[in-house]
């Protein structure tokens, strides 16, 4: 005879999909700290390795400028012909600056550039690449940076965005943002800046 089910017992089937769900919510919530990414937006340090063997990185997310205003121009460097230069933003952009502290604490010499490896989230999905553009919120880093095992730098990187883009998250990866890992800081959401639908 088979055994029947008070009204509070639910089935096996019931069962299996509620834990099913809470294993759901629990990846859901531990994937960002599995994927290396940083809670909180800033202060946050990631340890990050290079596709090379002795590459490693600590890297760390200090400050974010919203909107950056570009920066006075001086007097005119000497053209390099391998850079195109970037215009200031116009009324439908604006500039993001995000400021990194790089520690090598790897044993290779870390020689690379940080605005390529950089990468700003939109709200939106929209994936923008740092560039070396100097802003007002401080002194950006050079094209390329070399850091001896156990050196440190800092700098700011510029992000050209849409002027109503809602900031989502910031990703860092060494080799020219190619390495496979990758560190990511969430951004708090600045409630004047909507999604667009």
């Amino acid at each position: 005879m088979p055994r029947s089910r008070g009204p509070d017992r639910p089935d096996r089937a019931t069962r299996r999909c509620g834990r099913l769900r809470g294993a759901l919510v629990a990846l859901a919530l531990l994937a960002p700290a599995l994927l290396g990414a940083a809670p909180g937006g800033s202060g946050e340090t990631i340890s990050l390795a290079g596709n090379e063997p002795g590459q490693r990185l600590n890297v760390t997310l200090t400050q974010v400028v919203d909107p950056a205003g570009p920066a006075d121009p001086g007097p005119a460097p000497e053209p390099k012909p391998e850079l195109v230069p970037i215009p200031p933003p116009d009324g439908s952009e604006r500039l993001v600056a995000v400021r990194f502290r790089l520690e090598n604490t790897g044993t290779a010499v870390y020689r690379d550039s940080p605005a390529a490896a950089a990468h700003l989230l939109d709200s939106d999905g929209q994936r923008f690449t740092g560039l070396n553009v100097p802003t007002t919120a401080g002194a950006s880093f050079p094209d390329t940076v070399t850091l001896d095992p156990g050196g440190t730098t800092e700098g700011f990187i510029t992000f050209r965005l849409p002027e109503d883009a809602g900031l989502a998250a910031v990703q860092f990866a060494l080799n020219g943002g190619l390495a496979d890992d990758v560190g990511q800081w969430s951004l708090p959401q600045d409630p004047r800046r909507e999604s667009r639908p």
